[in-house]
């Protein structure tokens, strides 16, 4: 299978991703076996579950050091207990510290990752597999919610096992609340969205509305998806967030932001959309500074 390659905007250079188990989920979505395998088993709630639990527990503990030497994280950014984190899941959902996020002007991007940005949701067709089709009225639910969103713009933002996974609000405004759809526990790699597109349809899922002065109503998404057993809302609904506030954290796993925009409403930075066309996603942190009126990838 071709390697994962992603943009790194600061070097605009191109990176070969090396995702933890990318021969496992090779053999999971691409070998008849596998297919066999995580229809019956990995795609469950139970195996989430468990492997939720396991990384609850204090013994996971002593994964977290080894997890940071291996893939070489930087720790300085984030808020570390002076007696170390007592589970996996307790660094895995880190909090960060409040200046390494510098709030940016206009909208910004909710979450750290890898973004693919569309300033049409139709567009999204010319990245994924050819022929898959990426069906709003089913990703949502809702037929009315499909056609608010039909023709706008759209941001994927996929999560790392790596990535900080708490997530923010990227305006201010009145945030709605939080509408749960249950569904499986698929992976969202890239390794496995290049076979089946309708793992968006399927995962459990959670998305609401936030109604903005500048920007009209942003549907943000929050996707779950293999070992990804809780998705935790922190914010209060009805309520006048702030730019910036904390929504909600993933637990262990990767996992997926889908933030769709009303058509016309918002508009993204050339360079992401150019990316996300020639079929690369782009790795975006907090020190990237845009032009003013454009998608800000920071927070």
């Amino acid at each position: 299978m071709d390697p994962i390659v992603f943009i790194n905007r600061k070097t605009n250079t191109k990176v070969e991703e090396k995702p933890p188990g990318a021969g496992f989920l090779n053999f999971l979505y691409s070998n008849p076996f596998g297919k066999l395998t995580l229809q019956l088993l990995f795609k469950r709630k139970v195996v989430s579950a468990v492997g939720g639990w396991y990384m609850n527990s204090k013994k996971s503990a002593s994964r977290v050091k080894i997890f940071i030497t291996n893939h070489q994280m930087e720790m300085n950014d984030y808020k570390v207990p002076e007696a170390g984190f007592k589970t996996f899941n307790e660094f895995f959902y880190r909090k960060i510290k409040k200046e390494a996020r510098p709030i940016g002007d206009h909208l910004i991007c909710p979450a750290d990752g890898k973004v693919l940005v569309f300033d049409n949701i139709e567009a999204s067709k010319q990245f994924f597999v050819k022929g898959a089709q990426f069906d709003l009225k089913t990703f949502l639910g809702s037929h009315s919610l499909a056609e608010k969103y039909k023709g706008g713009g759209m941001v994927i933002i996929r999560l790392a096992p790596t990535d900080y996974h708490r997530y923010h609000f990227p305006f201010e405004g009145f945030a709605g609340e939080s509408i749960a759809i249950d569904g499986d526990y698929l992976s969202v790699s890239p390794l496995a969205l290049r076979k089946s597109l309708d793992i968006f349809l399927k995962n459990k899922r959670e998305y609401m509305s936030l109604k903005t002065k500048d920007y009209g109503d942003i549907l943000i998404c929050d996707v779950g998806a293999t070992m990804v057993g809780t998705i935790i809302q922190t914010y209060q609904a009805g309520a006048l967030v702030e730019k910036g506030q904390e929504k909600g954290y993933f637990a262990f796993g990767g996992s997926t932001l889908v933030m769709l925009t009303e058509k016309n409403r918002a508009s993204f930075s050339k360079d992401l959309l150019e990316n996300s066309k020639n079929g690369f996603e782009t790795e975006v942190f907090h020190d990237f500074s845009f032009e003013a009126s454009k998608l800000r990838i920071q927070w």
